[in-house]
């Protein structure tokens, strides 16, 4: 993992250095946007991971086991299918959420299944899709998704 990081950081002030020389002024005005869109995505993404690093310490491992292990069936996989579509969470915090639920013992199926809702199914969202594609095109998208959602952390349980 560290020599991926090594180069990736290296191609990155490589490519950065390239772009700088062709055109200095969209270069600086690319690396001053990119600079603003992290420090908007890191204050939420920090705020969400502490929660939820507090939350694992302070639910027990058993706990989780239970109500989110290999053996906790179908209501395992409905809570995660309903925190997934419920949580307003951006995609890229569920990897580590998802690295600390399964280290604290949940299962591969509900972990994917939460992740899926959590990517595909927008019950928050849905007065804004409703706004846009109506309540038919909205809801049907929703229903189906988590539907898929499921199936698809079923199938990961299956393979792993």
């Amino acid at each position: 993992m560290i020599n991926n990081a090594v180069i990736f950081i290296s191609v990155s002030i490589i490519l950065t250095l390239v772009s700088l020389f062709m055109d200095k002024k969209k270069t600086l005005a690319g690396l001053k946007k990119g600079l603003m869109m992290f420090k908007n995505i890191a204050i939420p993404f920090l705020n969400i991971l502490i929660l939820v690093s507090l939350l694992i310490y302070v639910v027990p491992p058993n706990i989780i086991q239970e109500y989110l292990g290999a053996k906790s069936g179908v209501l395992g996989l409905g809570i995660a299918a309903i925190v997934g579509s419920v949580a307003l969470i951006p995609g890229f915090i569920s990897y580590p959420i998802a690295s600390m639920l399964i280290k604290q013992g949940a299962s591969y199926t509900v972990v994917a299944t939460f992740m899926t809702t959590l990517m595909m199914v927008g019950i928050v969202t849905l007065p804004l899709e409703i706004k846009y594609f109506s309540k038919k095109v909205a809801i049907l998208r929703n229903v189906l998704n988590f539907i898929i959602a499921i199936i698809i952390g079923l199938l990961v349980g299956l393979i792993l």
